[in-house]
C-alpha cells in the first residue's frame, strides 16, 4: 500500500461545489485517471481519501491537499500526469507526493487558513478592523448554536482591493471568512474570497 499527498486548486465553476460533492468529484477524478485506490471493505466500499479541510461553498483555492492511498505504487510524475489529463474544469493538479503510511492525518495536523478577500467596491476599512480586533468577543452564531468568533481570528490585514486574515482551522474550532466580513460590517456575499495558504503544525 502506498499514500500519496496532491496538491489542487479550485476554481472556476468548482467553487460551487460542497465539500460532499468535491469528494465525490475526486472518486470520478481517480476512476477516468485509472488510478489504482485502496477501497474500504463492505456493502458500500468507499476509496480511502482524506482532504485537509473543508472549503466553504462559493471560496476559491489554490492550496488545498488531499491524501490518497494506493493500492500499487504510481510514480508521482505518471500520477499527475493522469490526473491533469482527467481532471474537470475548476479542479487544477498542482503536485503529487508520497508520505509515509502512517503519517498523521491531515486534519490532525492542520493549525490555521490564510483567506485574500477582494471587496469590490472597496469600502472604508479604516476602524474597523481596529475594533474587532480589539473585541474581548465576538459571539455569533452557527447553526443554531452560540460561540465566539474572537479567539478563531489570529490576524487581518489590509491588501490593495481588500483585506486579507489567517484564521484557526483546529477541529471543532475553524473560523469562517464570512462570518468574520460581517462582524467587520461588511456584505459578504459581495466579496471574492480565496483561500491562499493552509498551516500545519510543525514536525
Amino acid at each position: 500500500m502506498h499514500r500519496v499527498r496532491i496538491q489542487f486548486g479550485k476554481t472556476g465553476p468548482m467553487r460551487f461545489t460542497g465539500h460532499l460533492d468535491l469528494a465525490q468529484a475526486w472518486e470520478r477524478l481517480l476512476r477516468r485517471a485509472r488510478v489504482p485506490v485502496v477501497y474500504s471493505k463492505g456493502f458500500n466500499p468507499q476509496p480511502r481519501l482524506n482532504l485537509a479541510a473543508a472549503l466553504p461553498l462559493g471560496i476559491t483555492s489554490e492550496c488545498e491537499l488531499i491524501d490518497i492511498w494506493l493500492e500499487a505504487h504510481v510514480p508521482a510524475v505518471d500520477l499527475l500526469q493522469r490526473l491533469t489529463a482527467a481532471g474537470p474544469p475548476g479542479l487544477t493538479i498542482h503536485s503529487v507526493e508520497e508520505v509515509a503510511i502512517k503519517a498523521p492525518s491531515l486534519q490532525s495536523q492542520l493549525e490555521a487558513a490564510e483567506y485574500d478577500i477582494v471587496l469590490i467596491p472597496l469600502p472604508k476599512l479604516e476602524g474597523r478592523v481596529d475594533a474587532l480586533l480589539a473585541a474581548v468577543t465576538l459571539p455569533r452564531a452557527r447553526r443554531g448554536k452560540s460561540y465566539d468568533l474572537r479567539p478563531l481570528v489570529l490576524s487581518i490585514w489590509h491588501e490593495a482591493q481588500g483585506i486579507g486574515m489567517q484564521l484557526a482551522a483546529r477541529p471543532g474550532n475553524t473560523g469562517r471568512p464570512d462570518e468574520v466580513l460581517l462582524a467587520l460590517g461588511l456584505d459578504a456575499l459581495a466579496a471574492r474570497v480565496h483561500r491562499t495558504r493552509l498551516i500545519f503544525k510543525l514536525g
